[in-house]
């Protein structure tokens, strides 16, 4: 279908978490590339609680002579229980330079699943920092930035946003609101950044958990309001690709 990106201005709106969250419940097979600057494998120190070793990730395929669409398959690994696979990030900040040269040709690789019908999902962490995935922020199909409705958040996301609009960084810009109406509704963020708002997750710590840090889910997990969410936004994250795409083929077309 398309690849996603998410990202965030500042603070800790819960990027990791959330495509975590989705690519789990997923429709459809999906890969989470972990391209977190900050370093140390959400995935594989959270959800999976270390659990599983550090085999192969990005830095492997920043090392590899060989073409990165090449090796790319060797770096992939499976989630079981769902239809989502992962490429591990890496292991310390101080790793994450290393990837500035890894992030154009990851980033075609990317969009060559895309035309195979793989879905992507990237962590794209915090804007701003060393060895940033910016590439890939510019080249996805969508990109995502996820912010809290909060006064100190919207301002962080308000210049972002500003840099974002007026130097056309990414091919189609949206927000993510976490915690809708705490104390922002959606209507006033996208005012307020400029930004269509194009879905929200719960802010619902305990549920959040169980992708964070693998807590074991409750039984009203499964219909909780942090799940009715995910699955909302997987909803509207397909649907706004489907009318970007639209759009474009209208311009196209003669």
């Amino acid at each position: 279908m398309a690849v996603i990106a998410l990202c965030s201005a500042s603070g800790s709106p819960g990027v990791t978490t959330t495509a975590v969250g989705l690519a789990l419940l997923w429709p459809r097979p999906v890969l989470l590339v972990e391209a977190d600057p900050t370093g140390g494998s959400g995935l594989l120190a959270g959800y999976f609680r270390g659990a599983k070793e550090y085999g192969v990730g990005l830095l492997e395929l920043a090392l590899s002579p060989l073409d990165v669409a090449e090796t790319l398959p060797q770096a992939v690994q499976p989630i079981e229980g769902s239809h989502a696979s992962y490429v591990a990030g890496t292991r310390s900040h101080a790793q994450a330079a290393g990837l500035r040269d890894l992030w154009p040709p990851l980033a075609a690789a990317l969009s060559d699943l895309d035309e195979q019908g793989q879905d992507v999902i990237v962590d794209g962490g915090r804007l701003g920092l060393a060895g940033s995935p910016e590439v890939i922020l510019a080249a996805a199909d969508l990109t995502v930035l996820m912010t809290r409705s909060t006064l100190p958040a919207l301002a962080a996301a308000r210049s972002r946003a500003a840099s974002i609009r007026r130097d056309h960084l990414w091919h189609d810009p949206a927000v993510l609101l976490v915690g809708e109406g705490q104390p922002y509704r959606s209507h006033e963020v996208a005012k307020v950044l400029g930004l269509p708002v194009i879905a929200d997750v719960a802010d619902d710590p305990e549920s959040a958990a169980v992708f964070s840090r693998g807590a074991t889910p409750g039984k009203t997990f499964p219909s909780g309001v942090l799940t009715r969410s995910l699955h909302a936004t997987i909803a509207s994250l397909q649907a706004q690709i489907a009318r970007g795409r639209f759009a474009l083929l209208a311009r196209a077309t003669p």
